[in-house]
């Protein structure tokens, strides 16, 4: 069976990377891994939750972002969540680099659990990821570069990590983002715009992403991407992509660890998420958490210690490392592991993601040009 993870495979940290080496002509000091088509403009769009297993099996439902070309083989990283991914894509660099290392993960200097949606720990952004980002380069090279977001996400913990750098356009609703993306795009000769989609997201972690609700939320996404294409100057491509796919998980798969005590002995911090935790455990206990994950987890899930994360988070920066549970726990099919006394409300939500299946982390890279 052939290993799960990223495999030195493409990934979406070499998105918005090669978009910028295109758009800035080499002046930001990136390059073009991807062989993206040459345009003098480029508008990122990011569809949260839109996996491209997803995409492809709901086709019909999304006739024009179904009909693109698309970059073939591209994967989120590990794990495959939006803290994650959406940092890989702003910085260039994988998780084990930028530092955000998953949806909670502990701080090394408090021992406490940092939620990196909500930034809930008393935590610098700007000491936490370090690196300046791919729109901060572009920025300080000359070329037109921004985002547009929700305007309650300026200044968030999160968007510091990942969008710094360069003018942030805050909007309050779809039809404005629409109007304020195609307005900045034109302010120059030479720009890149990052834009995002929460919706999908959100529909899939309500209801699933095999519901009906799921379904009608890809269908507005793809009219109203089609109608964002048809906004932009015909010298402008643009990309589509996402930060992860969605697996929706049956009740017989949820194994509540609050329920078996004797799996947390020796873990002093449990975080991550249902389908990716860390454990973080002594460094004498490493080895025993980890064989008794493995034995009652058997092949539900790949359970690996720091030491053996092969590639999932790519090249290791010693400061980011006690960051990373000493033992992981990606969950494999219907399984995942909730924490009703840590994480309650998890337990309430249908769609999932964070792990390393193919249903996860592979994403889409669309070009409408």
């Amino acid at each position: 069976m052939t290993a799960p993870g990223p495999r030195g495979r493409h990934g979406l940290h070499e998105v918005l990377t090669s978009a910028g080496a295109v758009a800035g002509g080499g002046r930001a000091g990136l390059v073009d891994t991807l062989g993206l088509p040459a345009a003098a403009r480029y508008v990122v769009l990011l569809v949260d939750g839109m996996g491209e297993e997803l995409l492809r099996q709901h086709a019909h439902l999304a006739p024009f972002l179904s009909s693109l070309p698309s970059v073939p083989d591209v994967v989120c990283g590990v794990p495959s969540t939006t803290v994650t991914s959406l940092t890989s894509l702003g910085t260039g660099l994988r998780a084990g680099v930028h530092g955000v290392v998953g949806y909670t993960s502990r701080v090394p200097e408090t021992g406490r659990r940092l939620n990196a949606l909500a930034w809930d720990q008393d935590v610098d952004a700007l000491q936490w990821q370090r690196h300046p980002t791919v729109l901060q380069r572009l920025h300080e090279a000359g070329v037109n570069a921004g985002s547009v977001n929700e305007a309650r996400f300026e200044g968030t913990g999160l968007t510091l990590c990942s969008q710094r750098g360069a003018p942030f356009h805050g909007v309050g609703s779809i039809w404005e983002r629409l109007d304020v993306v195609a307005e900045v795009v034109e302010d120059a000769a030479s720009s890149v715009v990052y834009a995002y989609e929460s919706r999908l997201d959100h529909a899939g972690h309500a209801h699933g992403c095999t519901s009906q609700e799921w379904r009608d939320v890809l269908t507005t996404v793809d009219r109203e991407t089609a109608q964002l294409r048809d906004l932009l100057p015909p010298d402008t491509v643009l990309l589509v992509t996402a930060d992860h796919g969605m697996v929706d998980l049956p009740d017989e798969g949820r194994f509540d660890v609050s329920t078996t005590p004797a799996l947390l002995e020796g873990v002093d911090l449990l975080a991550g998420e249902a389908r990716f935790r860390h454990l973080y455990t002594a460094r004498h206990d490493r080895e025993a958490v980890a064989a008794r994950w493995r034995d009652f987890c058997g092949e539900r899930a790949d359970v690996r210690t720091r030491d053996e994360l092969d590639d999932w988070f790519g090249p290791l920066d010693p400061a980011v490392a006690g960051r990373i549970g000493d033992v992981v726990v990606a969950a494999l099919g219907d399984f995942a592991v909730f924490s009703t006394d840590d994480f309650p409300l998890e337990m309430r939500m249908k769609g999932f993601h964070g792990s390393v299946s193919e249903a996860e982390l592979r994403v889409p890279v669309l070009l409408a040009t």
